[in-house]
């Protein structure tokens, strides 16, 4: 049996191997962010809350039951979305730390064991493009 472990924390994918985890206290943007990612082409995988599973050496992704196929429009009301049902992490966004720095250093965040790449929230309005464009190709430099 795996260990399954739920995190305040929403998940937009690209396709099943490439999913971003954004984390954040209530209010941060998470599911805004979400639903950027989701205008320009990502599958919502969960909103508010992310059920992860240890598997073949990374970590799954799912939606609880309870909120699946739903995600919070602030000021407009809880959306319905087509989801992914499933997506290994491939990348994590911390909203909780800003980043000042114009090109960043290789961020890594260790989550249940397992080493992923990190990025912080951006000053400036691009993180939902560069986001997409990392889950897209990569970060090279």
């Amino acid at each position: 049996m795996s260990v399954r472990h739920i995190l305040h924390a929403s998940c937009v994918a690209l396709d099943a191997q490439r999913a971003v985890l954004i984390l954040g206290a209530s209010g941060t943007g998470k599911s805004t962010l979400a639903l950027k990612l989701m205008a320009i082409g990502g599958q919502l995988v969960a909103d508010d809350r992310t059920d992860l599973t240890f598997r073949d050496g990374g970590l799954l992704a799912r939606a609880p039951a309870a909120i699946r196929g739903r995600i919070e429009a602030r000021g407009v009301g809880i959306l319905a979305a087509d989801v992914l049902e499933e997506a290994f992490i491939s990348l994590v966004v911390d909203l909780d730390r800003t980043e000042t720095e114009r090109l960043p250093p290789l961020r890594n965040i260790s989550l249940y064991g397992v080493s992923l790449p990190l990025v912080l929230r951006l000053q400036h309005g691009h993180l939902d493009a560069a986001i997409w464009q990392y889950l897209k190709a990569g970060r090279v430099a």
